[in-house]
């Protein structure tokens, strides 16, 4: 029998309301909270509370103040990586950013998917899928990624997009739906 942390890492449904998942993401809040009370140059290049708790990270990566995530071990930075103050990353799912790429203010990350019966989700049950995020891509402010997005490389999310769907190398989109541009 799986626990609700493997069904989680699997992509399988399981029940966010979990003593060991529980203890993640108040680990998870702890480093966050210390992170977002650090002086502005105490957090570059990666403040130490953020850079142990990610599950890798490159050189040379800053994250602004006020961030957030919600287990933070399931998060992977390429080297150069900016997050503007003010993001959100839910990563219930593996979470993976490349090198070089810049994300706007209030940008949110979404992993989790929650079920579709109502009777389910009284029962607390969600999946969640990856957001993988390529190398050189720019968010503009305030995008929202939702589960299971790849955005290639070179890609460029304009301001306020609600990206659904993959997005591919180089593209431009914007609005929400988020489409080429």
């Amino acid at each position: 029998m799986l626990t609700e942390r493997e069904k989680m890492a699997a992509g399988d449904w399981y029940s966010c309301i979990d003593a060991e998942l529980e203890i993640l993401r108040t680990a998870a809040s702890d480093a966050c909270h210390a992170h977002n009370n650090l002086p502005p140059s105490r957090r570059r290049p990666l403040s130490a509370p953020l850079r142990a708790l990610f599950a890798s990270h490159g050189e040379d990566c800053m994250i602004e103040g006020q961030f957030h995530c919600s287990y933070g071990c399931n998060i992977s930075l390429g080297s150069y990586v900016y997050l503007n103050v003010g993001c959100v990353i839910l990563d219930s799912a593996q979470v993976r950013i490349g090198d070089h790429t810049m994300i706007g203010p209030n940008t949110q990350i979404l992993c989790a998917d929650h079920h579709r019966n109502f009777e389910k989700r009284r029962q607390a049950l969600e999946r969640a899928l990856p957001v993988t995020i390529g190398a050189d891509v720019w968010i503009g402010a305030a995008a929202l990624i939702l589960p299971g997005v790849t955005i290639g490389d070179g890609a460029i999310i304009g301001a306020g997009s609600v990206v659904t769907r993959d997005v591919a190398p180089g593209a431009v989109v914007t609005g929400n739906p988020a489409r080429p541009h």
